[in-house]
């Protein structure tokens, strides 16, 4: 996984979890992930460390990966999202028993049945 990847996965993980991270910890993150900001300008602008700027982002990417890991609101969500789209497909070919059965098991999976 490169770069990239992985800073799209952190924005995605962020869209969920961020409000649960300190103001401090979200301005930390939006700066870096969001306005490309380096860890010096970061450091400069909130008057610390570098190495504190660093920690904190990497306190961050841990906290929202073990609120994932904990929560699974991005797993889940991907999962639903992808047997609505199955849905939407049975109904736009016109299989509507199909898609009863498609929106059936959806909502057994989500009961935990």
């Amino acid at each position: 996984m490169d770069e990239l990847e992985k800073n799209e996965i952190l924005g995605d993980l962020y869209a969920y979890y961020g409000c649960l991270l300190t103001k401090s910890q979200q301005s930390y993150f939006e700066d870096y992930y969001y306005n490309d900001l380096s860890l010096g300008e970061i450091a400069l602008n909130h008057q610390v460390s570098r190495q504190a700027v660093y920690d904190n982002l990497r306190r961050c990417r841990k906290l929202l990966k073990n609120y994932e890991d904990n929560l699974h609101m991005q797993r889940d969500y991907s999962m639903i999202e992808t047997k609505l789209s199955k849905v939407a497909t049975a109904v736009k070919n016109g299989k509507s028993n199909q898609a009863l059965q498609l929106i059936i098991k959806l909502i057994n999976e989500l009961r935990g049945e």
